[in-house]
């Protein structure tokens, strides 16, 4: 008997630990818009008072209520909301308790244990547990766009959990939790390189400034012979070209399939997105594509994209 209630014992200390480590970090947030009123949660950011959470929990909003885990509240005016990774940030007016540590989202492997907390339905303080289901997921959002290498988890999921942490077994966090994809599934946006970039620009500008190259695309094969040279196996081939975008500019054409921007390998839209940073706006970019069996370099210059369709 022993033996079957060890894993069990092990599983209850790891996510003990977890919430302790995190729940005085994570807050519930209440926010009045025109259209009512609206909660979420979020986690403390920084020591200067700034607190994660997801932009579509502040969508409308200046400013939210701002509940602790010990009861304390605070208002918080809303810095910077990017709906494009649906992240924003907000600024309490007074003291915060400290801040969560941050991991990194790219070191996840499927079947980690993570660990989701929130105030899901207004339950404020609320622990969840499970697996990184799946990683890499695409998640659609309310400006018709996509937030990339999305993960997915069985942490059990409700209204009121977008915001919140979403933590490693080590209490780090490593997602901010963002939807309910359906029964047993939920997904959070990660924290990674990218999205720590994205946080920093909210934190010192209020926005996010991207290069727009004015392609939709999708990942294919490259061709064999283009494999060999390249030394690798995939790349986007451009489905559609944005008339009097950057890229009907520079010449692209339905078809081509992307294989470099600036020398850089390029076997995901994800890669594109990475690449299309606020220094690229306005800069020459050299974009090499595979075109009727051959290499083509073409040089197109990067507009800003809109944060709104």
């Amino acid at each position: 008997m022993s033996g079957d209630s060890e894993p069990l014992d092990a599983f209850s200390e790891a996510v003990i630990h977890v919430a302790q480590r995190v729940l005085p970090s994570v807050v519930s947030l209440r926010v009045r818009t025109r259209r009512g009123t609206g909660g979420g949660s979020g986690s403390v950011l920084t020591s200067d008072r700034y607190i994660l959470t997801s932009a579509h929990v502040v969508d409308g909003a200046r400013q939210a209520e701002v509940t602790f885990s010990d009861g304390g509240e605070v208002i918080a005016d809303v810095t910077g909301r990017d709906t494009l990774s649906d992240l924003a940030v907000l600024r309490a007016r007074g003291d915060v308790p400290p801040a969560v540590t941050r991991g990194d989202a790219a070191q996840l492997q499927v079947g980690q244990l993570v660990v989701a907390v929130g105030s899901p339905l207004g339950l404020a303080g609320s622990v969840t547990a499970g697996v990184v289901s799946a990683l890499g997921r695409s998640l659609p959002t309310r400006s018709g766009r996509v937030i990339d290498e999305v993960i997915q988890t069985d942490a059990a999921l409700n209204p009121g959990n977008s915001g919140g942490a979403l933590a490693d077994s080590s209490g780090r966090l490593v997602g901010v939790n963002t939807a309910v994809a359906g029964v047993g599934v939920g997904l959070a946006v990660p924290i990674n390189a990218t999205t720590e970039r994205i946080i920093a620009s909210l934190m010192r500008t209020g926005r996010v400034r991207r290069g727009w190259l004015g392609i939709a695309g999708m990942q294919v094969p490259l061709p064999p012979e283009l494999t060999t040279k390249l030394g690798r196996r995939r790349g986007v081939q451009v489905a559609q070209v944005v008339p009097g975008s950057a890229a009907a500019a520079a010449g692209l054409h339905t078809g081509d399939i992307l294989v470099a921007i600036d020398e850089r390998p390029i076997a995901t839209a994800t890669d594109i997105q990475a690449l299309m940073v606020e220094g690229t706006i306005g800069r020459r970019v050299e974009v090499t594509v595979w075109r009727n069996g051959a290499l083509v370099d073409a040089v197109a210059v990067p507009r800003e994209l809109a944060d709104e369709p």
